[in-house]
């Protein structure tokens, strides 16, 4: 499965020979440098680039493309190389070219093994005024190599970068690569101009230009006029944003396109803007085909099949099926409400006209008047009730063959593949938080999926007194549940992420917490033991503070490298109980500052209280609780959907009674993370 990453994100390398694929909506330059363990280039020997494109373990191509593949053998790599930073430039000079990366498609970089399995990707956003950047960093530690996605630029070009890495003579080499890509546009071959409507009527993609490369490098079919590879297209539309929480559906491409322009564009832009959706799924090669649903019967519906969505990958058509029965279901709701509000005002209506007539008011005629209203009330409503029984019960069957072919990222803990669990090599797309019905069939469950890495904190409302059926009504046992929840999550997060890159702490001030939180310390998956006290949430809080500080400095100043050696690089969760018990005014401001700032580097926050505990607080601390996607321990209806205005009721995904499989689970992620700190 493909990790996908952003700023200041890293993932492990499991292969040594690697191929870097690099997409782009113009002709850019490839190039890299060799770092030692500081990240200090030792001079352009150092620098691998169009005029000098090999080094060991190490090749790049000699002309600006619109697509590269940087073969890269790790093993090959001197000792004393401990970084690979991959750069990309735009060509200077270049007649109608864009001046800036903000003018064109963003960049797509892809870490992919030799048979073209992507490893990791990165989507470079938010470039403006740069032309030039660092892409991807490739670090040694401890052995074993990780990708990080840095995502670095520099409006002064291949010399402002160069002069960064304190290269001396950064202008010079700068220059000569810039020689070394023009004299590769000279040797290549111009693409034919297209036909025209009177020459040709059929649509036929046009053929990428060639150039020869003296060196033999598989790089010599690219040039600076057209592509051999992968362009970036618009993606489909996606689904409408969702202001209530509810995550959304993958949008995935229609698949990668080759030629000189995207399918459905009309080529490069040179300015303004790009409104652009997901543009990471590039793959040079289609995806496998969605299994095929058996034969139906005559007059029968077809037959669900798990993973016929679209997608690349089988995690991310099961997240896209999923999400298509959540839309399906909000549709076919949707439809039968409005035909009972419809049948409601007709016969409403029809009563009226009855009862306006003084001379029908009374006696048969309007005693008939109001059956035949009333009759035809009924009828539209079981109408409209056969086709919602019809279509729910295709979504039944679709569900009783999706939910047993679920990750363990997306499956409930009842579910049979959690005993076949073994600790992820990758991130999957999204995680389960939870079920989602609506009264009309409460009996269809659809699973609620959030993307992964987390962009909101998580609020378990422990201040309700009473669910639906009002079966909850003791505040303790709820604060249980609510705590038990909380676990749950946390074993599931903890589960899902590649060891070593999930942390967690928690904060306990009173204790109240320690019989729920016992898996979680008993098997030591958590950083440090609970924090107590006010003394122990100062220390927590201080300490994440000050690793958001440290992350954002080093984000916004390119200094990543300068980040202290001992720091933690992997996604933290902060769990906090009975909130705002042993907080004071110092702590509510830091807890504060990681919601807010939190989450862009890798910090999130679990809250586990009642908001009605906080009240002394008054407007202070409103910000915080929007910012976070609230849950409840007991099923509730509190989720709006914005799209059709349902009301949906979440219930939460908890361990069966008497199930060891919690257990189990994290005994497993607990060795997995003793072994990788060896």
């Amino acid at each position: 499965m493909t990790a996908e990453l952003v700023r200041g994100q890293n993932h492990p390398l499991s292969q040594a020979r690697l191929e870097i694929r690099v997409s782009a909506a113009t002709p850019i330059v490839a190039a890299a440098t060799l770092g030692d363990e500081n990240g200090k280039v030792h001079g352009a020997e150092g620098v691998v680039h169009p005029g000098a494109p090999t080094l060991p373990g190490l090749e790049v191509s000699r002309q600006a493309a619109a697509a590269h593949r940087l073969a890269v053998d790790l093993d090959a790599m001197p000792d004393a190389v401990h970084r690979i930073n991959v750069l990309l430039a735009l060509p200077a000079g270049t007649p109608g070219g864009p001046g800036r990366f903000g003018a064109v498609a963003a960049p797509f970089v892809a870490v992919t093994g030799l048979d073209g399995t992507e490893i990791a990707t990165f989507t470079l956003t938010g470039l403006e005024a740069e032309t030039a950047v660092v892409a991807l960093e490739l670090y040694r530690r401890q052995g074993a190599w990780k990708v990080r996605a840095v995502g670095q630029g520099y409006a002064g070009g291949l010399a402002a970068l160069f002069a960064d890495q304190s290269l001396p003579k950064a202008h010079r080499l700068a220059a000569a690569i810039d020689e070394a890509v023009a004299l590769g546009a000279a040797r290549s071959i111009a693409a034919p101009p297209p036909r025209t409507a009177d020459s040709d009527r059929t649509r036929q993609t046009p053929a990428p230009a060639l150039g020869p490369d003296p060196s033999g490098s598989p790089y010599g079919t690219q040039s600076a006029q057209g592509t051999t590879g992968p362009l970036p297209g618009p993606a489909a539309n996606p689904a409408p944003a969702d202001p209530s929480g509810l995550p959304q559906p993958a949008a995935p491409t229609n698949g990668p396109t080759t030629g000189s322009t995207a399918a459905g564009s009309t080529g490069p832009t040179t300015g303004g803007p790009i409104d652009y959706h997901h543009p990471r799924r590039r793959n040079t090669t289609p995806p496998p085909l969605p299994p095929a649903a058996p034969p139906a019967a005559p007059g029968q519906p077809a037959r669900p099949v798990a993973g016929d969505a679209t997608g690349w990958t089988m995690d991310e058509r099961l997240y896209n099926q999923v999400w298509g029965m959540f839309e399906d279901l909000a549709r076919t709701t949707a439809a039968y409400r409005s035909a009972v509000d419809f049948a409601d005002s007709r016969m409403e209506k029809e009563l009226e006209q009855v009862l306006s007539d003084p001379r029908s008011r009374i006696g048969g005629q309007a005693d008939a008047a109001r059956e035949a209203a009333r009759a035809k009330h009924a009828q539209l409503v079981d109408q409209a009730r056969q086709a919602l029984d019809r279509d729910v019960a295709q979504l039944t069957a679709e569900a009783a063959v999706v939910e047993p072919a679920l990750p363990p990222a997306y499956a409930r803990w009842d579910n049979p593949v959690w005993h076949g669990y073994r600790v992820p090599m990758e991130l999957p797309m999204a995680l389960r938080l939870g079920d989602l019905h609506l009264s009309e069939c409460a009996q269809l469950r659809i699973p609620m999926l959030v993307r992964l890495p987390l962009e909101r904190g998580l609020w378990i409302d422990s201040g309700r007194t009473g669910s639906l059926d009002g079966s909850f009504a003791d505040s303790h046992e709820t604060r249980r549940l609510a705590m038990e929840s909380a676990v749950a999550h946390v074993a599931r997060l903890l589960a899902v992420h590649p060891a070593g890159e999930f942390t967690v702490y928690v904060i306990d001030p009173a204790g109240t917490g320690a019989q729920a939180l016992a898996p979680l310390v008993q098997t030591g998956v958590l950083a440090a033991p609970p924090a107590l006290g006010a003394a122990g949430v100062a220390e927590v809080l201080a300490k994440l503070t000050q690793r958001v500080d440290l992350v954002q400095m080093a984000v916004r100043g390119g200094a990543a490298d300068a980040l202290p050696p001992g720091l933690d690089t992997a996604q933290h969760l902060l769990v906090v109980n009975d909130f705002p018990h042993g907080f004071d005014d110092r702590a509510v401001t830091q807890l504060r500052y990681l919601a807010d700032e939190g989450p862009a580097v890798g910090v999130h926050l679990m809250m586990v209280a009642d908001r009605e505990d906080a009240a002394g607080y008054g407007p202070l601390l409103d910000p915080l609780w929007r910012s976070l996607l609230r849950l409840t321990p007991v099923p509730d209806d509190h989720l709006a959907d914005p799209w059709v205005g349902h009301a949906w009721t979440y219930e939460p995904s908890l361990v069966p009674p008497g199930s060891q499989v919690l257990q189990q689970v994290l005994t497993q992620v607990a060795a997995a993370r003793r072994a990788w700190r060896r």
